[in-house]
């Protein structure tokens, strides 16, 4: 039995958010780009007004890199700017909305649907990879 290291050699590589980036163009379709443990980080390009939704089970967070986004709530509204994120409670309804194209990463767990139960023609497919 040989107790000799494994010297294959590994391949690693980072993401780059402007390569996955430039592999779609629709609006409001989010893309899986990776996994950690059940949680999802998936890429949106957002613009326009989306619908009111919210999402019962968990929380969910938007991480602009690109843009400014709005979120509207019932009683108010966020913004959150290239560089910064925010987090929507579970349970809280929001409507996001961006002037112009906003580039986001979103981290929530595997199996969430973007319009919550809601539904309509902005649901978005789960577990679309790039």
């Amino acid at each position: 039995m040989s107790t000799q290291p494994d010297t294959t050699a590994k391949s690693y590589k980072s993401l780059n958010f402007a390569d996955k980036f430039s592999l779609f163009s629709e609006q409001w379709s989010q893309k899986v780009i990776a996994e950690m443990n059940d949680y999802q980080f998936k890429v949106a390009r957002l613009q326009g007004d989306f619908i009111w939704h919210d999402h019962v089970d968990t929380d969910e967070s938007f991480i602009v890199l690109e843009g400014q986004l709005r979120i509207d709530f019932r009683d108010g509204h966020v913004l959150i700017s290239q560089g910064e994120m925010y987090v929507v409670p579970k349970g809280v309804e929001h409507k996001p909305y961006a002037e112009h194209e906003v580039k986001l990463l979103l981290i929530e767990p595997r199996g969430v649907v973007n319009t919550g139960e809601e539904g309509g023609d902005r649901t978005s497919a789960l577990d679309v990879w790039i």
